[in-house]
């Protein structure tokens, strides 16, 4: 499989980070970030640690996702709606064949 990048620009935080994930075996995920936000950057570490991920269990309703735990874990006291976790999912799910590469986007409008 190739490997994936994925850029996040997280809003009004104006941090940046990029998601580099690979799979041998399109089941078995890993992680690497680099971001302007220390918080993130130690979401990347743990995860890293973590890894490799396994795609199918995490994207299992009835499992307890790696991904979403560490998440918990790590952006304590961080915005509850940072780009970053759901940018984390879609780019292991690209990276172990389970979704097309697409960006996604979300636009924010006010009145």
């Amino acid at each position: 499989m190739m490997p994936v990048r994925t850029e996040i620009d997280a809003g009004i935080c104006g941090f940046h980070t990029e998601i580099n994930t690979s799979s041998e075996d399109g089941m078995f995920v890993t992680f690497d970030l680099t971001s302007d936000c220390e918080k993130i950057r130690g979401l990347g570490e743990t995860l890293a640690a973590k890894s490799p991920v396994n795609a199918y269990e995490e994207i299992n309703p009835a499992s307890n996702s790696v991904i979403m735990a560490t998440v918990r874990e790590c952006l304590k006291g961080c915005c509850a709606g940072c780009a970053v976790p759901v940018g984390l999912f879609k780019s292991m799910q690209v990276a172990a064949g389970l979704a097309l590469p697409k960006d996604i986007s979300i636009h924010i409008e006010k009145g």
